[in-house]
C-alpha cells in the first residue's frame, strides 16, 4: 500500500472519533484551545505510528490511549483551570473597583457544536449535555489528572474497570479506588441537577428572551427579576465574583461601558449544554463588536448562574462574528 493510500485509510478510520476525542480531552483540560491543540497532537502521534499499529485494541482505544497520554502530558505542572468564584475569596462588592488577572489560565467554555451527539440520538444528546456542563468542567479540574482521566473514562464513557487499568497501567483495584474518590470529590462540587440535562422549556425560553431585553434595553431593574436569589456572576480574567440580584444589577449599571438603549445587542448561542450569548458593545463610532460571552445556568424559571467570558476569541469558536453589520 502507497503512502498516500495508508493516509487516506487512516483519515477515513480515525476521522470519526474526532469530535469525541475533542469532548474528552476538552474535560480533562478545561481549555476548548488547548482541546483542539491535543486532538491535534493525538492524531499526528498516531499518524505517524499507525505502521506498527497491530490491532490487538480497537482504533478507538488505541487513539484514546494516545490523547490519554498525551493529556496527562500537559497537565504535568499545571495548576487547575478556575473561575472566579473557585479562588476562594468571598463574593465581592459591585460597587468597588474591578481587579482582573490575565495571566491565570482561566476556564473556557466549548459550543455544543463542536462536542455534542447528532440530532438523531436523543439520549446521547441528554448525556453529552450533562458531562459537559459547566459546573462539573468546573469541578474536574479539582482533581488529580489520573482520577480525573478515571472518572470520565468510567462515567462519561462507560469503560470498563480493566481497560482504564490497560489504558493508565495500574491495577483494576487501584482504578475502583481513585474512582471512588473521585465521584465523593464530584458529588460535593457538582452535585448532579436533572434541570441541567433537558433541553430549554417554553417557560424558560421566554426567559431567555426576556434576559436578552433587558440587556439590549440597559433595563437594569428588569434584569433584577430574571435571577434567582442566590445568583451567582462572574466574568473571568476579572476575579471578583458576584451574589444576589441586587448586586449583580448594580454590578452591570456601575461598570458596564452601555449608557442606554441600543448599546448592547446579544446574539444566541449554546456553550456546554447550556444556553449562551455573545454580547457585542457599541463603539463610539456606532459599531458593534464582540464584548462578552455569556454561558447562562437556568434553575427552574430563574438564572442562578452567568459566567460572562471576556476573551473574544471565543467568539470564532463560536461562528460568531467579530463585529456586527451596521444598521441601515
Amino acid at each position: 500500500m502507497t503512502e498516500s493510500a495508508v493516509e487516506e485509510d487512516f483519515q477515513t478510520l480515525a476521522e470519526p472519533f474526532r469530535r469525541e476525542l475533542l469532548a474528552y480531552c476538552y474535560r480533562m483540560l478545561g481549555s476548548v484551545h488547548d482541546a483542539e491543540d491535543l486532538v491535534q497532537e493525538t492524531y499526528l502521534r498516531a499518524w505517524r505510528s499507525y505502521d506498527r499499529f497491530e490491532g490487538r485494541s480497537s482504533l478507538r482505544t488505541w487513539l484514546y490511549r494516545i490523547a490519554t497520554n498525551a493529556c496527562l502530558t500537559a497537565l504535568e505542572g499545571r495548576g487547575r483551570r478556575p473561575l472566579p468564584s473557585g479562588l476562594g475569596s468571598p463574593s465581592s462588592d459591585p460597587a468597588g473597583e474591578l481587579a482582573q488577572s490575565p495571566e491565570v489560565p482561566w476556564l473556557e467554555p466549548i459550543p455544543d457544536t463542536m462536542v455534542g451527539a447528532t440530532p438523531d440520538d436523543p439520549a446521547a444528546i441528554v448525556t453529552s449535555r450533562e458531562s459537559i456542563r459547566l459546573a462539573l468542567i468546573t469541578a474536574l479540574q479539582h482533581l488529580p489528572p489520573r482520577q480525573r482521566t478515571v472518572l470520565i473514562m468510567r462515567d462519561v464513557l462507560s469503560w470498563r474497570a480493566a481497560e482504564v487499568a490497560e489504558l493508565l497501567g495500574v491495577t483494576t483495584i487501584a482504578v475502583n479506588s481513585m474512582l471512588q474518590r473521585a465521584r465523593a470529590q464530584i458529588s460535593e462540587l457538582a452535585p448532579a441537577e436533572d434541570e441541567v440535562t433537558e433541553p430549554v422549556r417554553a417557560e424558560q425560553r421566554e426567559l431567555l428572551d426576556r434576559y436578552v431585553a433587558a440587556f439590549q434595553n440597559y433595563d437594569t431593574a428588569a434584569l433584577v427579576t430574571l435571577f434567582s436569589a442566590d445568583a451567582v456572576w462572574e466574568m473571568p480574567p476579572f476575579t471578583g465574583w458576584y451574589q444576589t440580584p441586587e448586586h449583580i444589577a448594580l454590578l452591570n449599571h456601575t461598570h458596564c461601558p452601555a449608557s442606554g438603549p441600543g448599546d448592547m445587542v446579544l446574539l444566541p448561542a449554546e456553550a456546554n449544554g447550556q444556553p449562551a450569548f455573545g454580547l457585542y458593545m457599541r463603539g463610539d463610532d456606532g459599531v458593534h463588536r464582540a464584548f462578552q460571552l455569556h454561558v447562562v445556568h437556568l434553575r427552574g424559571l430563574a438564572v442562578d448562574h452567568v459566567v460572562a467570558f471576556f476573551d473574544t476569541s471565543l467568539f470564532a469558536k463560536f461562528g460568531l462574528p467579530d463585529a456586527l453589520p451596521a444598521a441601515s
